[in-house]
């Protein structure tokens, strides 16, 4: 199985029962065979242009790894469903993952360098 990030757009309305429409999200992601390895709600945000006549929407992100045909399976269900306005799902890039931890790294060792020379 491959890792993926799954970004969805909720409809701001639904930002009450929030956790029904996540409910159906992640539901769509088990049914396929993934497994949800994390979750980040962002909260409500300003889109930057309209999409389907709205003009904020509620970030959740969901990192899940899927199976090799669950993401068309889950592409054309969230394509018809009424709670997310719009969403993205890529697959995780391994080597800019190790690339961006190790670039993350080698700042704070600097910045723990720099702090040694000034004391």
């Amino acid at each position: 199985m491959k890792e993926y990030e799954l970004t969805v757009l909720i409809r701001p309305d639904r930002e009450a029962e929030l956790d029904k429409s996540l409910g159906v999200v992640k539901k769509l992601v088990s049914d396929n065979g993934g497994k949800l390895l994390s979750e980040d709600n962002w909260g409500k945000k300003r889109l930057a242009y309209k999409i389907k006549g709205e003009d904020f929407a509620v970030y959740v992100l969901l990192n899940v790894e899927l199976p090799a045909a669950a993401p068309l399976k889950i592409s054309n269900a969230l394509n018809i469903s009424d709670d997310v306005i719009r969403y993205l799902l890529v697959k995780v890039d391994e080597k800019a993952r190790t690339a961006l931890a190790e670039a993350k790294k080698r700042a704070e060792e600097r910045g723990e360098a720099s702090s040694d020379s000034e004391a």
